[in-house]
């Protein structure tokens, strides 16, 4: 390996992990401005309509050929409206368990995205999926503390908190896991960065008509919250720039299986920045849960 490799090496890797850092900050700081007047619909409207802008102006600037078949109009509609739908089941998780517990719930997408496989497209699902499988099942069944052992609650009241919560992630793993089998099988040759931008875009369309439907934005009632709604957009465009822009040039995947330690970034600025804490056993099936969604990114294919 060349010194000029293994500093482009590094340099991917750091930037990997600055992207999964974003990520992980995005959803703390959707919890700063949920607990201060914002609701799921307003933050999903501002993340994404300014996101659609930031990438469509790097498409300008690129100068980038939008060449869209007929096959790709039929599904790019649909696969905006399961990220739509994804969107809002993640923030609301996000609203109502602690962050990092609600990203955990949610990376189980590889699980997801092997069953839509299977169903939709007779895929069999790879042998390192069926052995992550209970792995990732049991790190989650620790990490959301199933039982109400570490939080003292019982199962019944401690599920009485939790449920929609977790409900409400588990949707949000679906629908991206079908998203990604959508877009593997019906978008081929279709440029990320216009795919991303169609995407996005529709989302925020959505998301504005649905606020507007409600009577407006629900905008935050204190500083923290502007704070939390004004850095949840910045943060996420910024990720996504970087995606789309410095991670190409470093000849390095968008979804590298670096990025899912994002609930590890969440979960520590969640307990700087919240005071929102979890049990040691919860943390062993966090790491569990982390670590096997990475093997299954990270093996040899």
């Amino acid at each position: 390996m060349t010194e000029k490799s293994k500093a482009l090496s590094i340099t991917a890797f750091a930037t990997l992990l600055l992207v999964a850092f974003m990520m992980g900050a995005n959803h703390v700081a959707a919890r700063f401005a949920f607990n201060h007047g914002v609701d799921v619909i307003t933050a999903v409207s501002f993340r994404s309509a300014v996101t659609a802008l930031v990438v469509g102006l790097i498409l300008w600037q690129q100068k980038v050929q939008i060449q869209i078949q007929p096959h790709h109009k039929k599904y790019l509609p649909l696969i905006g409206l399961i990220i739509a739908v994804q969107s809002v089941c993640l923030y609301s998780s996000v609203a109502r368990l602690p962050v990092a517990l609600a990203l955990l719930a949610f990376n189980t997408y590889p699980l997801s995205t092997a069953f839509w496989a299977r169903v939709l497209y007779k895929h069999q699902p790879e042998k390192a999926v069926l052995w992550s499988m209970p792995i990732i099942l049991v790190g989650l069944a620790l990490a959301l503390d199933v039982m109400g052992a570490a939080s003292g609650l019982g199962a019944s009241e401690h599920w009485a908190q939790i449920g929609s919560g977790v409900a409400f992630a588990l949707a949000a793993s679906a629908t991206f896991g079908l998203a990604l089998v959508y877009t593997q099988h019906e978008t081929v040759g279709l440029d990320g960065r216009v795919r991303t931008f169609s995407s996005m875009s529709l989302v925020g369309v959505l998301a504005v008509a649905v606020a507007v439907s409600q009577g407006g934005f629900h905008l935050p009632n204190a500083p923290a919250g502007w704070w939390g709604l004004g850095m949840l957009t910045f943060l996420y465009g910024t990720a996504f720039t970087i995606l789309f822009t410095v991670l190409p040039r470093l000849g390095v995947v968008g979804n590298s299986a670096i990025m899912n330690v994002e609930p590890v970034f969440a979960l520590t600025l969640a307990w700087a920045l919240l005071d929102q804490a979890i049990a040691p056993i919860q943390l062993v099936g966090a790491a569990l849960v982390v670590g096997a969604v990475m093997w299954l990114g990270l093996r040899k294919r």
